[in-house]
């Protein structure tokens, strides 16, 4: 029926637009909220007036968010800026509880975006949850510490998120030889993962080509 295909053909066409416009103006709001949040506390040092006039400029917040993003990573790029990051390191360490957290999410992100990690490189087949049963997940490390000596160093961390949230997951510990690493780039293994295996690869389209 050529209604029902077009309508279709329609949500095809702006769907997407429509979810990535959604998500960004409310990645927008959030930042301008804490932006203006944080202005306000400053109150009597800034004026009402000064507040109301930041409220009607959408997307400052972003900007200001940006420019102390990059302002902050050129400062702590040079000599002095990591001293005085060592320093601020040493003192959210020695804050009870606060240490505990700060110490284990600053680990984290030291891990996710170091040009030189290895965490979430590598797009992986793996037999999830028993075998026979494979499933997309992303090499994150590698067993090490206690865990290496108990397991051995053959081992690697794996991370197979869900569907189609991949923001849960789950950790496991593998044996190299049992994983099967694939060509597909980090993005193009999520967009599989999240569309539950609707959408395949650009690589995989290429390889079906040519095979044609």
């Amino acid at each position: 029926m050529p209604f029902k295909k077009y309508l279709f053909a329609g949500l095809l066409v702006w769907t997407p637009l429509a979810i990535t416009v959604w998500v960004l103006t409310w990645l927008v709001g959030v930042m301008d909220g804490i932006f203006i949040s944080a202005v306000s506390s400053l109150n009597p040092l800034v004026s009402s007036e000064t507040v109301s006039a930041l409220r009607q400029m959408p997307g400052l917040g972003v900007v200001i968010v940006f420019l102390g993003l990059m302002v902050s990573g050129a400062l702590v790029s040079n000599v002095a800026g990591r001293w005085w990051m060592r320093q601020w390191n040493k003192l959210f360490t020695r804050i009870p509880v606060f240490k505990t957290v700060y110490t284990s999410v600053k680990k984290v992100s030291d891990t996710l975006f170091s040009s030189n990690g290895t965490a979430f490189r590598q797009a992986l087949l793996v037999q999830y949850p028993h075998a026979g049963s494979w499933t997309i997940g992303f090499q994150s490390g590698v067993a090490s510490g206690e865990v290496a000596s108990k397991l051995g160093d053959n081992y690697i961390s794996v991370y197979v998120p869900t569907t189609p949230n991949p923001t849960s997951g789950f950790f496991l510990l593998m044996q190299r030889k049992d994983v099967i690493e694939l060509e597909l780039s980090v993005d193009e293994a999520l967009t599989y993962v999240i569309s539950m295996g609707a959408v395949a690869p650009s690589s995989t389209l290429k390889i079906q080509e040519k095979r044609n």
